[in-house]
C-alpha cells in the first residue's frame, strides 16, 4: 500500500479552517447526540475508518450505548431511535449520496416535520462537514486511531 501524505502539513490553513468550521458545531441548534449519529452514518456510508473510530469513540464517551452505536447502520429496521434521530439520518444519507434528481420531497417533508428551519440549515452544515473530513481523510488513508491521544479519546476505553 502506497504511504499517502500528511493533509494536515501540507495544507495547515486549510487543516486550521476546517477545524474551526467542524468546531462551530458546539454553537448548532443540533443536539451533540444527533451529531454523533449523523457523524458515524456518514462515515459508515464514506467507508471512512479515520473519522468512523473517532466519532464512535466520542459517542461513547458522551454516553451513547453501545448497543445504538451498532445499530446505526441498520437504523431503519431498529427500535431504538426516536423520529428526529430517524429525520437526521435519513438526512444524513440522502445528502451523503445524492441521488441525480436531488432531495425527495418526502424526506425534506419528513426532516421538516422534526427541526425548525434552522435545526435543518445547522443539520446540513453538519453533514457537509463530515462529509467533507470523510474525503480528506479517505484520500489520504489516515489510520484509525491516530488522533486518540490528541483528541481525547482514549478515556472511551475502545483503543
Amino acid at each position: 500500500m502506497t504511504q499517502r501524505l500528511n493533509y494536515m502539513q501540507q495544507s495547515p490553513e486549510f487543516f486550521k479552517k476546517m477545524m474551526e468550521f467542524s468546531g462551530a458545531e458546539k454553537e448548532s441548534s443540533i443536539e451533540e447526540k444527533i451529531l454523533h449519529l449523523v457523524h458515524i452514518r456518514a462515515s459508515q456510508m464514506n467507508g471512512c475508518g479515520f473519522c468512523l473510530d473517532m466519532h464512535v469513540k466520542q459517542a461513547k464517551i458522551h454516553g451513547e450505548s453501545e448497543l445504538r452505536l451498532y445499530h446505526i447502520s441498520i437504523w431503519r429496521e431498529s427500535n431504538l431511535f426516536e423520529p428526529r434521530e430517524r429525520a437526521a439520518l435519513a438526512w444524513t444519507e440522502i445528502l451523503t449520496k445524492l441521488p441525480e434528481q436531488g432531495v425527495p420531497d418526502e424526506i425534506y417533508n419528513r426532516v421538516r416535520e422534526q427541526f425548525s428551519e434552522q435545526e435543518i440549515s445547522d443539520l446540513t452544515f453538519s453533514v457537509m462537514a463530515i462529509n467533507a473530513w470523510n474525503r480528506v481523510n479517505v484520500a489520504f488513508r489516515t489510520v484509525p486511531g491516530s488522533a486518540d491521544t490528541a483528541f481525547g479519546l482514549k478515556k472511551a476505553g475502545l483503543s
